[in-house]
C-alpha cells in the first residue's frame, strides 16, 4: 500500500512539473488598449452642430470587440480619465437627469473596461457626480494620489490587479496634482492631492512587495511636458509629471498618459537604465493608444521576457458598433431632445476665432452676461473655444456649449485697481507678441531658432506659446493696448465704461470665472500678485451652478439678444494691428474665406 502511494505520489509530482513547464515555455500576449480624455464622446455625432463626427467610443468598441475576438491575445481595456465632461450627453446625465444610472457609466461597463483612471474634469463636476458614478462604474476609478485630507487614506483605489493567462498585471493610478489650481474648493471637499513623484514611488513599492506582478502599468491623468506653464522638473506638485515618473519611478513598464490632448508613442530610459514605454491618446475618443506586450518565460533566469510596443490607432478608420448604438439609442434621443429646445435667439451670428484677435461680439456678450448677473464693476473673460460659430436665429441649448465650453462657477472678487492693470498685462504679455514694425506677428506664437512660426507636428497648425482660454479680456473699464511698448507698459485704462474715473488705489468688485478665480492661467498670482492662500479670501460671492447653467436663463429672459462689439478696448497702433491682424488670421485658419 506503502509503495502505491509513493508511485501515485511521484506520478503526480511530475504531472504538475510537466504542466509547470508548460505553462512557463508558452508565451502570452497582452494587447494593452487605451482611450483617454472621451470628454463624453460616445456617439458619432455633435449634439451641439448636429452634424455626424469621425469619431467615438462606438466606434472604438467596433475596434475593441475586433481585438477581443482574436483567440492568440488577451485584452486589457484602459482609460486615462476626463470622462464626464464636453459633451451634452454627460452634462445631461450629470446635472439634469440624476435619477437614473448614470449613461456614462453604463457605457464603460457594457465596454467591459478593466480601470480607468480619474481625470480633473472628472473632479469638475462635483461630489455628487463623481462619487454617484464611482459607485456605479463595474471596474475600478484610480487615483493613488487623491486622499482624504484628514487621514490620508486614498479617496479612490490607488492601484488594481488583472490576471492574463497566468500574468499578473499591476495598474497604478494617478491624478494631476495641479486640481486646487482650477477648480473651488467646494467641489473636491475633503480631499488633497499629492506629487506624483512621491505617491508613485510610495505605491510601487507596495505593489511590489505586496503583489509581486509580471507587468506594471501606470495610467495617469497627467501630460508629459514638465515645463509647461512654466514649471520645471523639480516643480512640487508639478501638474505633468507623467514622463518624469517613468523616468524617476523603475519599474513600470508602460506608462499611459492623457491630460494634455496631445498623442504619444515614445520611449524614456529609467533610472536603473530600463526602457519605459509612453502612450497616450488625444482627445474625445479620436484615438486609443495601443501598447502590444509578447511575453516569454525566461527559464534559466527564471522571468518573463517583454518585447512590448506602442501605436495609436485611430477611431475614424472604424464604423460604429451597431449593438452600441442600439442599446443606447435611449440617451441619444432623449438628449438630442433636450439640446434641441429653443431658450432665445440672437440677432446676430457670433464666432470665438474673432476672440483671438482682438475685441468681438463673442467675448463681449460672455462679459456682458456676468456684468448683469454679479453687478460688479469689471468683468474678464476668454475664449474658451478655439472655432466655435453660433449662428444669427434662434438659439438652443445645444448652441450654449459652443458660447460655454466648461462647466466653471461664476465669481466675484474683490481686486483693487492696480491688480486689476496687472491682471490685463499679464493677459496681453501671454496673448500679443511685442510688435516692432506692421510686419511683425500680433499674436504670441512659439518660434524656432530662425524665427519661423512652429507647427503642431500632428495637424501643422501653427503653435501658441499659451493657450488661448488664457486670452483674457475685460469689460466695463476703456482701455487700451499698444502692442509696439514692453511688458508692464502696454495696458492703459482710460476710465469706466460709464465715463467714471479709474483709480489703481481703489478697490472694485471683478467677476471671473472659478477657474481664473482659483488661480488658473496665473492671472490672479502671477500677474495681479494675489498670493494664491489669499485667492479664497477675495471671493465674495459664487454661483451655486455652472456658469452655463445660468447664461441660459438670461438668454431665456431676455428672449431676444443682440450680440455687439462693446468698443470699450483697442489695440494700438491701429494700422499695424489690422495688417497683422489679416495675416496671422490667415495663418491660424489658412481654408476660411474672409
Amino acid at each position: 500500500m506503502k509503495n502505491r502511494f509513493i508511485k501515485f505520489a511521484s506520478f503526480f509530482l511530475a504531472l504538475n512539473l510537466i504542466l509547470v513547464f508548460d505553462f512557463y515555455a508558452q508565451t502570452v500576449k497582452i494587447k494593452f488598449i487605451e482611450t483617454t480624455d472621451e470628454h463624453g464622446a460616445a456617439f458619432p455625432f455633435d449634439f451641439t452642430t448636429q452634424k455626424p463626427s469621425k469619431n467615438s467610443l462606438a466606434q472604438l468598441t467596433t475596434y475593441i470587440k475586433e481585438e477581443r475576438e482574436k483567440k492568440d491575445q488577451n485584452v486589457v481595456l484602459l482609460s486615462g480619465g476626463d470622462l464626464l465632461q464636453g459633451t451634452p450627453l454627460v452634462y445631461y446625465y450629470n446635472f439634469e437627469k440624476t435619477n437614473v444610472p448614470h449613461v456614462w457609466a453604463e457605457i464603460m461597463n457594457y465596454m467591459k473596461y478593466d480601470a480607468a483612471a480619474v481625470g480633473n474634469h472628472d473632479i469638475e463636476t462635483g461630489h455628487p457626480v463623481y462619487d454617484r458614478v464611482n459607485k456605479e462604474f463595474k471596474f475600478p476609478w484610480l487615483a493613488a494620489n487623491a486622499v482624504y485630507k484628514k487621514t490620508g487614506k486614498q479617496y479612490f483605489k490607488p492601484y488594481t490587479i488583472i490576471k492574463k493567462e497566468g500574468i499578473k498585471i499591476a495598474v497604478l493610478g494617478l491624478i494631476t496634482p495641479a486640481i486646487p489650481n482650477w477648480l473651488p474648493p467646494k467641489i473636491w471637499d475633503g480631499m488633497e492631492f499629492l506629487d506624483m513623484i512621491e505617491t508613485a514611488k510610495k505605491w510601487v513599492k507596495v505593489i511590489n512587495e505586496k503583489e509581486k506582478p509580471d507587468l506594471l502599468i501606470g495610467l495617469f491623468h497627467a501630460g508629459i511636458d514638465e515645463k509647461y506653464g512654466g514649471q520645471n522638473s523639480e516643480t512640487p506638485k508639478n501638474e505633468n509629471a507623467a514622463r518624469l515618473v517613468a523616468e524617476r519611478v523603475p519599474g513600470f513598464d508602460v506608462v499611459f498618459v492623457g491630460h494634455d490632448h496631445h498623442g504619444w508613442n515614445m520611449s524614456v530610459t529609467n533610472s536603473e537604465k530600463k526602457t519605459v514605454l509612453l502612450l497616450g491618446g488625444v482627445n474625445s475618443a479620436r484615438d486609443a493608444a495601443v501598447a502590444n506586450c509578447i511575453l516569454t518565460f525566461d527559464k534559466e533566469n527564471n522571468l518573463w521576457q517583454k518585447n512590448i510596443t506602442g501605436e495609436i490607432v485611430g477611431s475614424n478608420k472604424f464604423k460604429a458598433d451597431e449593438d452600441f448604438l442600439k442599446k443606447f439609442n435611449y440617451a441619444f434621443e432623449e438628449v438630442n431632445k433636450y439640446v434641441g429646445r429653443t431658450i432665445g435667439g440672437f440677432s446676430a451670428g457670433i464666432s470665438s476665432s474673432e476672440s483671438i484677435f482682438g475685441p468681438s461680439a463673442f467675448s463681449d456678450l460672455i462679459n456682458t452676461v456676468q456684468l448683469d448677473l454679479t453687478k460688479a464693476d469689471v468683468s474678464f473673460t476668454a475664449p474658451l473655444s478655439f472655432d466655435s460659430r453660433i449662428k444669427e436665429g434662434k438659439i438652443t441649448v445645444g448652441d450654449m456649449f459652443n458660447l460655454y465650453r466648461y462647466e466653471n462657477l461664476l465669481y466675484t472678487m474683490t481686486l483693487t485697481g492696480a491688480e486689476i492693470k496687472n491682471y490685463l498685462e499679464y493677459s496681453c504679455n501671454l496673448w500679443f507678441n511685442q510688435m516692432k514694425s506692421e510686419n511683425d506677428h500680433m499674436i504670441n506664437f512659439q518660434l524656432d531658432e530662425k524665427g519661423e512660426v512652429k507647427l503642431n507636428e500632428r495637424n501643422k497648425t501653427p503653435l501658441l506659446k499659451v493657450p488661448f482660454y488664457n486670452f483674457d479680456c475685460a469689460a466695463g473699464i476703456n482701455y487700451t493696448v499698444d502692442l509696439s511698448k514692453p511688458f508692464g507698459e502696454r495696458v492703459a485704462i482710460i476710465s469706466f465704461s460709464g465715463g467714471a474715473p479709474f483709480k489703481l488705489d481703489k478697490k472694485y468688485k471683478v467677476a471671473v470665472n472659478s477657474y481664473r478665480g482659483n488661480g488658473g492661467g496665473g492671472h490672479l498670482v502671477e500677474g495681479a500678485k494675489i498670493p494664491k492662500d489669499d485667492l479664497v479670501k477675495r471671493i465674495s460671492a459664487s454661483t451655486g451652478k455652472d456658469l452655463r447653467f445660468y447664461m441660459m436663463k438670461w438668454i431665456e429672459q431676455k428672449k431676444n439678444v443682440e450680440p455687439k462689439v462693446l468698443n470699450n478696448w483697442k489695440i494700438i497702433p491701429a494700422d499695424w494691428w489690422a495688417k497683422a491682424k489679416a495675416k496671422d488670421e490667415a495663418l491660424l485658419f489658412p481654408r476660411r474665406d474672409r
